[in-house]
Parts: C-alpha cells; sequence; structure tokens
C-alpha cells in the first residue's frame, strides 16, 4: 500500500471519529481498488433477508401495555417464533412504518407513534437496518422524526431513509455496508409522506428518478458491489403492481440497482428475476413484501412475504445476485388477556390460533395464487 493510500484511510479514520449524536453512522467510504479488494477475501455468498410494514396500531399498542405492565410496552412475544428465521440471514432489513415518538401518549392509526421498545423487540429479532422513508415517517412531527434517528442510534441499529438535515444526508448517502466481505449499498425512497411536508431542515428521502440515479452511481463509485433500492410505492391493498411501479423499477434495473425491494400496499405483490439487457445483469424486483406485523382485518393483509437473497461471488471475484426465494406468515391477534400479536411462519401452523387458522388458510391462499401466477423464478422455500 502506498504512503498516499495510508494517509487517505487515515483521513477517513479522523473524520468517522468526529460523528456525534444521531448521525454516528457512515454513508459511503471510498477507497482504493487494492484497498478494496482486501474486503473481498471474506464468504463465498451470503443471503439478505427482507420483510415488509412493520406497524403499530392501537389494539398493538394497548396489547403491549397490558403485557408489560409498570415496565412499559412488552414486545417479547411478538417475533420470538419467525426470528431464528431472521437471524439466519447474514444481514436482515425491515421496514419500520411508526415514528419512535418518545411518548409518554403513543397512537394508532392514522398518525402513529410507537415506544422504543418496539425497535428493540424488531433488533432482537434479528433485523439489522431499518427503512425510515415512507409515508408514515412524519406523522408525529419533526421532533419526532428526529427522535426516531436517535432511538435507532441508541438501540445500535441502521437506519436509511430520513435524517436530520440536507448535510446528514449528503454524509450518510449512499449507505454501505460490508456483510462478510461483500459491499452492500441500501437505499430508501417514499412516494410521499400523507401530505405532512418536512420543515426545519428534516430530509425524507422521496422518489426522484434524477436524485436516485446520482445515489446509485454515487455508491458504485464508493465501491459498492451490489446495489440495494427499497422502495415505498404503489397503490394500497392492491395484489398486482402498477404500470408506475413497473416504469420506476425498469429505470432503477438501468440504472445498475441489483435488488429492488418494494413496500407500502399491506399486501403482497409479485417478485420476479429479470435479465436487464441494458446491464447484462440478472436482477431482482419485489413489489411488496405486505405486512410483517400490524392489527390490519382484512384477509389480504393479514399476512406477509419473507424474501431470502443469496449474493454469491464468481469466480472472477465479482459479485453478484444468484437467487430469491420467499415463504409467508400470519400476523396472529391474541387470543387472551395477556396474549400478543405474534408473527406466526408458514411452516409453524399448529401455532396459529384455531379461531384464526381459518384467516390463515384464505391469506395464504391468495398469496399462492398470486405468487403462482405472477412470479418469474422465485420459488416457496417451504413446500
Amino acid at each position: 500500500m502506498t504512503v498516499k493510500q495510508l494517509l487517505l484511510i487515515f483521513a477517513l479514520f479522523l473524520s468517522g471519529c468526529g460523528a456525534t449524536g444521531a448521525d454516528n453512522r457512515t454513508g459511503a467510504d471510498s477507497l482504493p481498488e487494492d484497498s478494496l479488494a482486501a474486503t473481498r477475501q471474506g464468504a463465498r455468498e451470503i443471503t439478505l433477508l427482507f420483510a415488509g410494514d412493520a406497524m403499530q396500531h392501537q389494539a398493538q399498542l394497548d396489547q403491549a401495555r397490558i403485557r408489560g405492565g409498570a415496565k412499559g410496552y412488552d414486545y417479547s412475544q411478538c417475533f420470538d417464533l419467525i426470528a431464528p428465521t431472521v437471524k439466519e440471514a447474514d444481514y436482515a432489513v425491515v421496514n419500520l412504518e411508526v415514528p419512535l415518538g418518545g411518548g409518554p401518549v403513543y397512537r394508532g392509526y392514522p398518525c402513529f407513534s410507537a415506544p422504543d421498545s418496539f425497535a428493540e423487540a424488531l433488533r432482537d429479532a434479528g433485523f439489522d437496518l431499518f427503512l425510515t422513508s415512507n409515508n408514515h415517517c412524519l406523522d408525529s412531527g419533526m421532533k419526532a422524526a428526529r427522535r426516531t434517528l436517535t432511538a435507532l442510534d441508541s438501540i445500535g441499529v441502521d437506519h436509511i431513509g430520513t435524517y436530520n438535515d440536507s448535510v446528514s444526508r449528503e454524509r450518510l448517502t449512499p449507505f454501505i455496508r460490508d456483510i462478510k466481505g461483500f459491499r452492500i449499498a441500501f437505499l430508501n425512497y417514499t412516494y410521499g409522506t400523507n401530505g405532512i411536508e418536512p420543515r426545519d431542515g428534516m430530509e425524507v428521502a422521496m422518489i426522484d428518478r434524477p436524485r436516485m440515479a446520482r445515489e446509485i452511481e454515487a455508491a458504485k463509485r464508493a465501491g459498492a458491489e451490489i446495489v440495494v433500492v427499497t422502495v415505498h410505492w404503489g397503490v394500497e391493498y392492491v395484489l398486482t403492481q402498477n404500470s408506475n411501479q413497473e416504469s420506476l423499477a425498469q429505470f432503477l434495473l438501468n440504472q445498475g440497482t441489483d435488488l429492488v425491494i418494494g413496500s407500502h400496499p399491506h399486501v403482497i405483490q409479485p417478485m420476479q428475476v429479470v435479465e436487464n439487457d441494458s446491464t447484462g445483469k440478472k436482477s431482482l424486483v419485489v413489489y411488496s413484501l405486505g405486512n410483517f406485523i400490524s392489527n390490519m382485518k382484512t384477509a389480504d393483509t393479514r399476512g406477509g412475504a419473507l424474501v431470502r437473497v443469496v449474493i454469491e461471488r464468481g469466480d472472477d471475484g465479482k459479485a453478484r445476485f444468484r437467487e430469491a426465494d420467499y415463504d409467508t406468515f400470519l400476523s396472529a391477534k391474541p387470543t387472551g388477556k395477556h396474549d400478543n400479536y405474534r408473527v406466526i411462519p408458514s411452516w409453524m401452523t399448529d401455532s396459529i390460533p384455531a379461531g384464526q387458522r381459518e384467516h390463515w388458510s384464505i391469506f395464504n391462499r391468495g398469496a399462492e395464487r398470486i405468487f403462482n401466477q405472477y412470479n418469474k423464478n422465485v420459488p416457496r422455500k417451504h413446500k
């Protein structure tokens, strides 16, 4: 390594030591190519896992409060059955569709505010990256939106999508994580914020094609081997994607994106492995993962999908998307005073309360119908 390269690494180290508070994270850390090569001597493959909308309706808040008693809001039961699957992945991503408002009063729909213990439970279940750019991120105002960033930092998880100000966004975007020697960039955007405009400098990453293109290119320049774009888009409760989603997905693929992962409709939508003629790459598009946990009541909103993605390093030393599969689960409601909402995977249907097995059957049949009809080369993991 040359003296110039050593000085560059030392300067990056010093600049990282200066970060404090809610922005104590690193974005793109560009290094010379021979330094990047040193990070590529790790695993031959890694797995990424993606889950959909983690929500907190009023009934969920009430139940967590009953379980927690004097200790506060208890979510310890919510993810115990799905946690082993989440933890199997090398890096797991979830859409946090609630601000962490700090209390003492928390709220459900339409303007959400949830306790920190909800995010802590998701972390303890194995989620590493929390997406915060969604239509509910400003529900409780700018102070709560900023507090969400501080709270996520305090529990030691990665997060992208909203930022304290434009300076923070420029510094922290693109977000690149080294996962066992694979440099993976993650970007997060939303179609809107329910008519609440960001104020006082607050930054929300919005769907803006020119800026998205610039940030994807910045990720590649900074040494990202795989680019993941997570998008909050589509029409609520519609089980198939629309032309706007298809157009944006194609645009992102044309910029060199490897994975496009969608949320917002609160129901599942198709997943497709596509060959991109403009880049020559095989990529994955997931239009919607549906709800991860919620109190929604219609059959299609009672569950969702997990998508597992395998990234491999070829004999040529290059990282590439190899394959993906999915599975489904039920967001079960409590059956007793001290029970809680619970994510129950499809391979543990014996754990579904008897009174909710018909709900599971209706949801799963509907999801299978959509996936069997429209999925392309994304099979179900558990048969």
